[in-house]
């Protein structure tokens, strides 16, 4: 039963693995890392073994916003019918997270191999581990992280135990990540957009930004391209509508990228120092909670690509799913019109 229930867990974890498998658009946090662990081992029948613990240590680097790499080596005992057990060995892990925040969430891989003791027969032979599991951090020196992980032991006819050199066991680990160094800053990649030059000219008839309010009135020149602006000209609301995610996913498409690009040079060339909150919002289609869940994510998305390109507004991500339409939801005109994101400056 045991045994059954440990594939289960491979399965799952290896089904959510693949649609997140892509490299990240830029480098962020890019620091090596050591990573000490206490571990609890419940073992598979096929052992004939009691539970047992251990612990090790690990050094990995993180690679990009998703992936980290990691060499590990762990030590564990526990008792049984033909113990003790003496177990040591190490893996080669890749995490992947799902995304980087105070909480982060991750899948795991392993290879590697073992020295299993029973009593006094010995063997070396491979491990393979997957899992799933989570880091909270604490500071940007110091996380807390755990997994869960199913291992797969061939001890390569060994004959450490009578009738079987295949093992079967479950692990529960628990530890810190202590990063070397400090955690490096977003840095804006984008060209500087110099504001134009004055112009010895009637200014009430001149509207440099095309937003609508003469330049003798505009307080807020350079004016984010399609915004709507206040009697001053400073920027209210900007409505991102069209296909700017990939389908039922919070992950932005090239056209997205392009489009906020543009947003990010103009709001760092023309800072309006207000904070801005960007809106998720779906159709009908779909549940309302998770319609919400979705719109809340793609929000997300949007304030984190802002920030990766050097915005330095005060930016908070928040979805609405369908509470808020802007159009009927009985037609697929509506249906898209609704699909949107909204970036909304918030008065000082």
């Amino acid at each position: 039963m045991l045994k059954q229930k440990q594939w289960v867990l491979v399965s799952i974890v290896g089904a959510g693995w693949l649609p997140f498998v892509q490299a990240a658009d830029q480098l962020d946090d890019t620091r090596w890392y050591v990573a000490p662990f206490a571990s609890f081992v419940n073992t598979g029948g096929d052992r004939r073994a009691a539970d047992g613990w251990g612990g090790g240590v690990g050094v990995g680097k993180m690679i990009d916003e998703h992936f980290n790499v990691e060499l590990k080596g762990f030590y564990q005992g526990f008792g049984g019918d033909n113990g003790p057990w003496d177990l040591a060995g190490g893996t080669a892990d890749v995490q992947y997270y799902l995304f980087r925040d105070k909480f982060s969430p991750y899948a795991v891989l392993g290879l590697g191999g073992m020295n299993t003791c029973a009593s006094a027969n010995c063997g070396v032979g491979f491990i393979g581990e997957a899992g799933a599991g989570a880091s909270y951090e604490v500071n940007e020196h110091l996380l807390i992280r755990s997994d869960v992980r199913y291992r797969y032991n061939n001890n390569l006819n060994a004959q450490v135990q009578a009738g079987t050199d295949e093992f079967h066991d479950m692990t529960v680990n628990l530890g810190v990540v202590i990063p070397f160094g400090d955690k490096p800053k977003y840095v804006a990649k984008s060209e500087t957009r110099m504001p134009p030059a004055p112009v010895k000219m009637d200014c009430s008839k001149l509207d440099a930004d095309a937003d609508g309010v003469n330049d003798c009135l505009d307080t807020c020149p350079g004016t984010v391209k399609g915004a709507l602006v206040d009697s001053k000209g400073c920027a209210v609301r900007l409505i991102l509508k069209g296909q700017h995610f990939e389908y039922d996913s919070a992950e932005l498409n090239s056209h997205a990228k392009e489009l906020l690009d543009g947003v990010a040079k103009d709001l760092m060339a023309f800072p309006q120092k207000n904070e801005i909150e960007v809106q998720g919002h779906a159709s009908s289609e779909g549940s309302a909670s998770y319609n919400m869940q979705l719109s809340q994510r793609r929000a997300h998305s949007v304030v984190e690509y802002l920030k990766m390109k050097g915005v330095t507004n005060k930016l908070s991500a928040k979805g609405y799913g369908e509470t808020q339409p802007i159009a009927d939801n009985a037609t697929e005109a509506g249906k898209s019109e609704n699909r949107r994101v909204e970036l909304i400056w918030i008065e000082d």
